[in-house]
């Protein structure tokens, strides 16, 4: 049984996702998407006019979107609960995809698109940084922390995980995602 088509935004948009997440920005292409997600290329392009760009936009978003609601739940058990499960779930994936698959949110962020346009999938990418790290802020405040540290804690958790994935990924070795896991939870701590 084929894919019903009307479905095929929504896989269009995942594989937008995992392309990211793999082999990032400039090197996910339409047509690769297309054929990851099972969609006639036409129809593509049709829901999304504004080709390349407003597809990867909407799969940052989307995979934002995941991320966020994951990190809602893990913190209703507290600040450095909940990082301690998130860092495991990174740990897991890194592990599970031999290293292939980063974040595509950092993707989106750091890569400059062929074209001499302004990135939408950069401007996702950091309205949904500014969103983790409201959420985590607010969990670390819950713990004890002031506003301002904790607003830094939840700076320093994004960047020392997407830099953790990054060179584990680099290196294809799980070592500095644990040593950067570690000192993660270390200052993670309710302060005394």
């Amino acid at each position: 049984m084929s894919p019903r088509s009307s479905d095929a935004p929504q896989r269009v948009i995942d594989a937008a996702a995992q392309m990211l997440a793999r082999v990032g920005l400039n090197a996910t292409s339409i047509r690769e998407v297309t054929k990851l997600a099972d969609a006639p290329l036409g129809s593509t392009y049709h829901h999304f006019p504004g080709g390349k760009q407003e597809l990867l936009a909407r799969a940052t978003t989307m995979a934002g979107d995941k991320v966020e609601a994951l990190l809602i739940e893990l913190l209703k058990g507290g600040a450095v609960q909940g990082l301690q499960q998130f860092l495991a779930l990174w740990r897991e994936r890194l592990l599970r995809t031999g290293f292939r698959a980063g974040c595509p949110v950092l993707a989106a962020a750091v890569e400059e698109p062929v074209e001499a346009l302004p990135s939408q999938p950069r401007a996702a990418a950091a309205e949904v940084f500014a969103r983790w790290q409201g959420h985590l802020a607010e969990a670390f405040v819950a713990d004890g922390h002031a506003p301002a540290q904790a607003t830094g804690l939840a700076s320093l958790v994004i960047a020392s995980v997407e830099g953790a994935v990054a060179m584990s990924r680099a290196l294809q070795d799980i070592t500095p995602f644990d040593q950067v896991a570690a000192q993660l939870l270390q200052a993670a701590a309710p302060p005394a």
